[in-house]
């Protein structure tokens, strides 16, 4: 009897929302963006991912490839990398003080290396504010993708590949 296949649209969906669920209970219970915590989506997302891959094969019974393999897993990336997209689109939105929070944070930064003047900094912080979702967009798009890439390289490499190119339905992308 053969394994229902997971898509990888479908591991994308569950692990964005565990992702957002961890971005939101963060936010809410103020935890500080500077502390250890803040990487804890980043594990959860490149566990994930290796998850995603690595249950691929077994649920084709590793008949596939390495080029298989990182497909299905940097589709499943993507869809998070989607998903997380549009989730920061509407948290920005329907919370604004974030976006405050982040001048607030840029603008402590630029004034404790002390290499800038008022006016610089004041300059730089006016196109920040101004931009400030193009960056948040761009910087989802690239780290989501970054990581998913190199999550997705692990994951292919430690999946056993056995490709049996005689059979019935072999090296499907999925």
């Amino acid at each position: 009897m053969q394994q229902t296949v997971t898509t990888s649209t479908m591991k994308g969906i569950v692990l964005a929302l565990i992702l957002i669920v961890i971005a939101l209970t963060t936010y809410f219970l103020n935890m500080n963006r500077n502390s250890s915590l803040q990487y804890i989506s980043y594990v959860v997302f490149i566990a994930g991912i290796i998850w995603s891959v690595v249950s691929y094969g077994k649920q084709i019974d590793h008949n596939s490839t390495f080029g298989n393999y990182f497909a299905h897993g940097f589709k499943t990336a993507a869809t998070v990398t989607v998903i997380m997209i549009i989730y920061i689109i509407i948290f920005v939105i329907v919370f604004p003080d974030v976006k405050e929070k982040a001048v607030d944070a840029v603008r402590n930064a630029m004034e404790s290396k002390g290499n800038m003047t008022h006016e610089q900094i004041t300059q730089y912080l006016i196109s920040y504010r101004k931009f400030f979702m193009v960056i948040a967009i761009a910087g989802t798009l690239i780290g989501y993708l970054i990581f998913g890439a190199i999550a997705t390289l692990i994951g292919a490499g430690i999946t056993k590949k056995n490709p049996r190119p005689f059979e019935n339905e072999i090296n499907q992308i999925g």
